[in-house]
């Protein structure tokens, strides 16, 4: 496996993230490029992260990682989701106030592992594979993290676009994104 193949192994672990990144420009009424870089960071970082972890772990947790991460995706997908809608639906609050709560670090923190744990199994592929991986994993976990950044960051503008032309709709919209993620996460595992 070489640096292109790990590239389009970014890009597609970077899906998640960037359609939560979209969820998020949803919110924004006009795009702050500090919390874009920090949402953007966030999935970035923790797509980095997870695969050093699941290569650290490879073969002892391999087993425990696959039995419970969809379940685990699911559940902070599904608790943000259904927020996110609540309060779309609920009283219409300050702007200010919308705004801050996009860059609330223990939402984002959730959002990154639910969106990242796809990354730490593709750790531990990298861990199991010895020779076939061609590059080293510190490229392979570089090159994932900074595409899920590059692809993050788009989703927060792309987001904000829509988001300033239908606001509440927009974030109802963005609320049941997150619920389907995590219903495919589950999906996918028993499939």
């Amino acid at each position: 496996m070489n640096l292109l193949d790990v590239f389009f192994i970014g890009v597609g672990l970077s899906m998640d993230a960037f359609a939560v990144s979209i969820c998020k420009g949803l919110k924004m009424k006009v795009i702050d490029l500090k919390q874009s870089f920090i949402i953007a960071f966030f999935f970035g970082a923790f797509q980095l992260m997870m695969p050093l972890i699941g290569y650290a772990l490879s073969a002892s947790f391999v087993e425990y990682i696959n039995k419970y991460s969809h379940w685990i995706a699911f559940v902070l997908l599904l608790v943000i989701g259904i927020n996110m809608i609540r309060e779309a639906l609920g009283d219409s609050e300050e702007e200010k106030e919308v705004i801050e709560s996009v860059t609330d670090f223990k939402e984002l923190f959730m959002l990154a592992i639910a969106t990242s744990i796809d990354a730490l199994a593709v750790g531990v592929t990298f861990g199991t594979m010895g020779s076939k991986l061609e590059t080293s994993i510190w490229a392979s976990v570089i090159l994932i993290g900074i595409t899920t950044f590059a692809i993050s960051l788009g989703g927060v503008f792309i987001g904000n676009a829509f988001g300033v032309k239908y606001k509440s709709k927009a974030e109802v919209v963005g609320g049941i994104i997150l619920i389907i993620i995590g219903l495919k996460v589950v999906i996918e595992h028993f499939t």
